[in-house]
């Protein structure tokens, strides 16, 4: 069996969102936080995606054996389906900007038990099984790096949101979770 190529990988990753972008947008009942870190994050995300690219191409000395593009496309399908069901079970109060609906709550249960924000921890693990599917290690490092460095202050924004709206539940939600890798961080 022949697994997608790398650019099918980052079509699927780009439609999903895609799909986000038009369906998960806050609407009137909800107060928009996002300052930005939508953009920030997709800037990364294109920008660390193109230099990945242009990276494993022009540095071959960096290149991983073939055979490790097998676990990269692991990697980027559980990114995806953990990233999507932390989607689904969050459901409506889940956007795609930063924004804290009039009724919002405090979701500690399924993905959110034990982290924070496990559809960030799903699009990490997809950006990293790309970063193998680039199958260089300056790659994997190009690609990473950014989008972690824009996730944080994505986190950082929502949480700022979230903690504001929320108060004590959300305080005390965050002292027993970790944000993004269960029992790490």
């Amino acid at each position: 069996m022949d697994l997608p190529a790398l650019p099918i990988l980052g079509g699927i990753y780009g439609v999903s969102e895609l799909g986000l972008a038009l369906t998960k947008r806050a609407k009137g009942c909800s107060e928009s936080r996002d300052r930005r870190s939508i953009l920030f994050l997709w800037g990364a995300i294109v920008g660390g995606m193109f230099a990945a690219s242009l990276v494993s191409h022009t540095m071959p000395a960096f290149k991983l054996p073939s055979e490790l593009y097998v676990y990269g496309f692991a990697g980027f399908c559980c990114g995806l389906v953990v990233r999507w069901y932390a989607i689904l079970y969050l459901g409506r109060f889940f956007t795609v900007d930063v924004a804290i609906r009039s009724d919002h709550r405090v979701v500690d249960s399924g993905p959110y038990h034990l982290v924070r924000h496990p559809s960030y921890l799903g699009a990490l693990l997809a950006f990293l099984g790309l970063g193998v599917c680039w199958l260089n290690w300056i790659a994997i490092l190009v690609v990473l790096v950014p989008i972690a460095a824009a996730f944080a202050f994505r986190i950082r924004v929502e949480e700022a949101a979230l903690l504001e709206s929320l108060g004590d539940a959300y305080k005390a939600y965050s002292a027993r979770t970790k944000r993004i890798i269960p029992f790490i961080y």
